[in-house]
């Protein structure tokens, strides 16, 4: 019988070497391939049919971990701590380690720490992945392995098959910038943090 840890390493051995992967979140099915390997999140991008001027974010396991690639202000951090894990892509200053494929050139990335615990083991597992919604550009979101386009399907190495995901876009927010770059789930309670944040700038 295969188990979830089976599974789970099979998943990161794959993207050690290079390959994608399509695993649960929290929100929808994501497509990971390794997020500091640029000839990786170029296979993301091919896969997809996305425009390599729309960045994708980086998944990892959770704040502490993002921390290592990233350089955030004090008043993204705490925000961060509030509300990953969850729905919520919170866009920070990056590090040195993550490539300019990533961000599309840019400054900032953001970051994903899914509220799922299959999503969360693999991130432990494998690094840091890339976190974007497991479609080709212009189509649905994927929320059911059974329903991954046949293009998708055919690039990737393996599919962690987690069952039915709620299907609840993430909100998409700079902090430091007091913008709310896509609404999402939760957005109430991030506009209320947002207006009145619990911490001195």
């Amino acid at each position: 019988m295969t188990t979830d840890s089976d599974v789970l390493r099979r998943a990161a051995e794959a993207t050690a070497d290079g390959d994608l992967v399509v695993y649960p979140t929290e929100t929808v099915y994501g497509l990971g391939g390794d997020a500091l390997d640029p000839a990786a999140v170029e296979r993301v991008f091919e896969l997809k049919g996305r425009d390599r001027s729309n960045p994708l974010s980086l998944g990892v396991p959770s704040v502490d971990a993002a921390l290592r690639y990233t350089e955030p202000s004090e008043l993204a951090v705490a925000f961060a701590r509030a509300f990953l894990p969850g729905p919520v892509t919170v866009v920070v200053e990056r590090g040195d380690a993550v490539p300019d494929a990533l961000t599309a050139g840019r400054d900032r990335v953001g970051i994903r720490v899914p509220d799922h615990d299959l999503a969360r083991d693999l991130l432990r597992e494998a690094g840091p992945l890339t976190a974007t919604s497991a479609n080709v550009s212009g189509r649905g979101s994927v929320t059911h392995p059974g329903d991954l386009d046949d293009r998708i399907r055919d690039g990737v190495a393996l599919v962690v098959d987690g069952g039915e995901t709620p299907g609840t876009e993430s909100t998409v927010v700079d902090p430091e910038a007091r913008t709310i770059h896509r609404r999402g789930a939760m957005a109430g309670a991030i506009e209320a943090w947002l207006d009145d944040p619990p911490v001195e700038e």
